[in-house]
């Protein structure tokens, strides 16, 4: 399923036309920031050209990098990002943590927003009206295309760490608890990026990031 701009138009069509949808990357991992992004349509007649556009965790690496590219310089497309540290999340647990980048991709979007549209459960403490939708990642184009530009932007983070810290593997698994990284994290311990509130003790099958 493609995601559409159904949610987005049903708004435009009641006055909103300033409608900002925000997704986030790295609740999951073991180590490096949250990071969140907010995007707005600035144009109410955009057309989706690119269909290509959808959930991130559905697209390879290679695929982002390549969306990424053409959202980013669109100029109907408006964008922010926020991002929390690991030492943040320690201090106020993941979900605050989430909210609180999504609130810091809100002011770097540098736009007044007469509305909000979450991916989750759950709302941000701003006095704008927003609305949650459960995987709006892969029904929202907005959420879909803020959840791609979160992922670029932290992915880049997370290799950036790798330079520093080449012993955890963080080029291959971005910090989500892979067997790899949760072994060598027993080999080696902690660094400085890793989430001390976090378990180590579980990892995931999961194989792409």
């Amino acid at each position: 399923m493609n995601p559409k701009l159904n949610e987005e138009r049903k708004l435009w069509r009641k006055g909103l036309k300033k409608v900002a949808c925000l997704d986030e990357a790295g609740r999951g991992p073991l180590a490096g920031p949250v990071v969140a992004a907010a995007v707005l349509i600035l144009n109410t007649k955009y057309r989706i050209l690119n269909t290509k556009i959808r959930d991130s965790k559905k697209l390879s690496p290679k695929q982002r990098e390549k969306i990424y590219k053409v959202i980013t310089i669109n100029p109907s497309i408006r964008w922010g990002i926020g991002r929390v540290s690991e030492k943040v999340i320690d201090k106020i647990n993941i979900l605050e943590a989430t909210k609180l980048a999504m609130i810091k991709a809100l002011k770097n979007l540098g736009k007044k927003v007469d509305y909000l549209i979450l991916d989750g459960n759950f709302k941000i403490d701003l006095p704008i009206p927003q609305k949650s939708i459960v995987k709006a990642d892969e029904k929202v184009f907005s959420c879909a295309a803020a959840s791609i530009i979160a992922k670029v932007r932290r992915d880049r983070i997370m290799l950036d760490y790798h330079k520093k810290f080449p012993q955890y593997g963080f080029d291959k698994h971005k910090g989500y608890p892979t067997k790899y990284h949760v072994r060598m994290l027993k080999k080696y311990g902690r660094c400085d990026i890793h989430r001390k509130s976090y378990h180590y003790g579980r990892c995931t099958k999961t194989k792409t990031y």
